[in-house]
């Protein structure tokens, strides 16, 4: 047993099983998010129940076992103990019953014992709408311009094509406004920031002046058109609609123009349960979100984020390798030198809150407030640059990753032998041109390991970006059309502020849970494709200066 010690196996052991149990550990946590996220897009059956409590009369109820509990018989009014007298725990299901406008919240606790004569009527429909929920209940009609065109089974014949045309109507609508009348919109708040920037330096001529009416009247004039043909987009979309019989016996009139998808989920077979997943999937990463974050997609977010990674790559990369450069090649050793590299060390330790404040006080107060004193005057009183924006925010989170990105390179720079430098030299090149042609090159792999673990750290980050630059709805992207199409003073949203307002800032609490687990495994497959693109980009460069190493 002493050898046995003494040879240091049971310390490889005990290392290896550290290791498995962490990726265990990581394993388990993304198995568990993404179950529990993306098991919220399969299509659930829809039960159809009497609901009797004693002392009521039992009422209909309609709608979607979303949880399952057990709670203490303890907690239950004494009203309702006295059945449950000779149990501990009684079950209790979390309803989503839908049909917000009618009962005000989407969800009801029921207990199982007082739910009777439980079916899954094929006929029970859910409509996902863009305002107010899900509706529950039985289609029964379809209107057109208020007029019973169809009833019963008949209802689904015609109504996919309906839906569609309404589909298509909507596309037509939104291009417009965000393309055309977004454009024109542009160029109109241009004509007046340029007005009054030469209002101000006193050189507004009645030529100017009468320039300026007539391109603004031109402007107006084409809005005048888009905003006519929106009107009978508006007014065709308003054509068609449902009449839907809700658990109650209520009739509800839905214009399709607010119907996102319908389906009777109790008759659809597998393949069709799967089909209607991934066209949930892939209504969920790529539309605009609403209800306040509650529901919809984050295609806004996900853009967010990748667009303010890669400025942050931008900026942090090369300030970086220019510091490693410095302290690994340039800086003789001694105090100072080594004093930077404590710093800089130390840097990497500052919680990220700290950096966000700096970023607040300096990138935007000072620097973005000085910009709009000296360039954009005639904006006032509102900022331009003097307000969170991606641009700042991408500088707070370049300052954070910073020191990450100068200990990868410098180490980098350090592992390359002293006899190729020695050797370019004995060439006759200049210090310049070694550090151009032999050192650099050979460094690109520890300056990727550098950028993969910015990217890593500076993805997630939250606490920072909350005073820098991030909203909870941002109205535009960042990337449009309208010159100079990459606008680094607009707002953006982001995966990891969604993820904290979805889950913390929501008054729906049950509805936005699932959202915050699919939101969280979505973050974490965007910082893996982030990650993969740079260790691609690092096998690449390792590869091509392979053989140089072993010089």
């Amino acid at each position: 047993m002493k050898a046995w010690w003494g040879s240091g196996e049971p310390w490889v052991w005990l290392a290896a099983s550290t290791v498995a149990l962490c990726l265990l550990m990581v394993f388990s946590l993304l198995a568990f998010i993404a179950v529990q996220g993306l098991g919220f897009f399969w299509p659930a059956p829809i039960m159809q129940a009497m609901h009797h409590t004693p002392g009521t009369a039992p009422t209909r109820l309609v709608g979607e076992i979303y949880h399952q509990d057990e709670v203490p018989v303890s907690r239950l009014t004494k009203a309702w103990q006295a059945p449950f007298a000779a149990h501990q725990e009684v079950t209790r299901y979390l309803i989503k019953v839908g049909n917000r406008e009618h009962y005000g919240l989407d969800f009801r606790w029921v207990l199982k014992a007082h739910l009777q004569d439980i079916q899954y009527p094929p006929t029970l429909s859910v409509v996902e709408r863009l305002e107010w929920g899900n509706a529950y209940g039985d289609i029964e009609a379809l209107q057109e311009n208020g007029v019973t065109i169809a009833e019963g089974e008949a209802v689904w014949e015609m109504l996919e094509s309906r839906l569609q045309r309404t589909r298509d109507l909507r596309q037509q609508i939104k291009q417009i406004e965000k393309q055309p009348l977004g454009r024109i919109h542009f160029q109109l708040e241009k004509l007046r920031l340029q007005a009054r920037k030469l209002s101000l330096q006193h050189r507004l001529t009645p030529e100017k002046i009468a320039e300026f009416e007539t391109q603004r009247r031109e402007q107006e004039a084409l809005s005048q058109q888009l905003h006519d043909q929106l009107a009978v987009l508006h007014q065709a979309m308003q054509r068609d609609s449902l009449l839907l019989r809700e658990m109650q016996g209520q009739h509800i009139v839905i214009p399709l123009a607010k119907v996102v998808q319908i389906i009777q989920p109790n008759r659809l077979n597998g393949m069709e349960k799967l089909h209607y997943y991934g066209l949930r999937l892939w209504h969920f990463v790529s539309s605009d979100p609403r209800e306040a974050n509650t529901e919809g997609g984050v295609f806004p977010a996900i853009f967010g984020t990748v667009m303010m990674v890669l400025i942050m790559s931008i900026i942090v990369t090369p300030l970086g390798v220019m510091a490693a450069v410095y302290l690994q090649e340039y800086a003789k050793p001694g105090f100072w030198t080594q004093l930077i590299r404590i710093s800089v060390n130390n840097l990497a330790g500052v919680p990220s809150i700290v950096y966000g404040v700096f970023g607040l006080g300096f990138f935007v107060y000072l620097l973005g407030g000085n910009i709009d004193a000296w360039f954009f005057p005639e904006a006032a009183p509102a900022p331009v640059f003097g307000t969170p924006g991606i641009l700042w925010a991408s500088l707070t989170l370049a300052l954070l990753t910073l020191p990450v990105v100068i200990v990868a390179t410098e180490e980098g720079l350090a592992r390359i032998p002293r006899s190729l430098r020695e050797g370019s030299f004995a060439l006759g090149a200049t210090q310049y041109e070694v550090l151009r042609y032999t050192v650099l090159p050979m460094a690109t792999p520890a300056m990727m390991t550098g950028l993969i673990l910015a990217i890593a750290r500076a993805a997630g980050e939250v606490a920072p970006l909350m005073l820098v630059g991030v909203v909870k709805l941002a109205p535009s992207l960042v990337l449009d059309n309208n010159a100079p199409f990459l606008h680094l003073d607009r707002k953006f949203m982001h995966l990891g502020f969604h993820i904290y307002d979805v889950g913390f800032q929501s008054p729906n609490v049950e509805a936005t849970r699932p959202l915050v687990y699919a939101t969280a495994f979505l973050l974490v497959l965007v910082i893996l494709v982030l990650n993969l693109t740079a260790f691609w980009i690092r096998a690449r460069l390792r590869e091509r200066y392979k053989s140089l190493e072993t010089m």
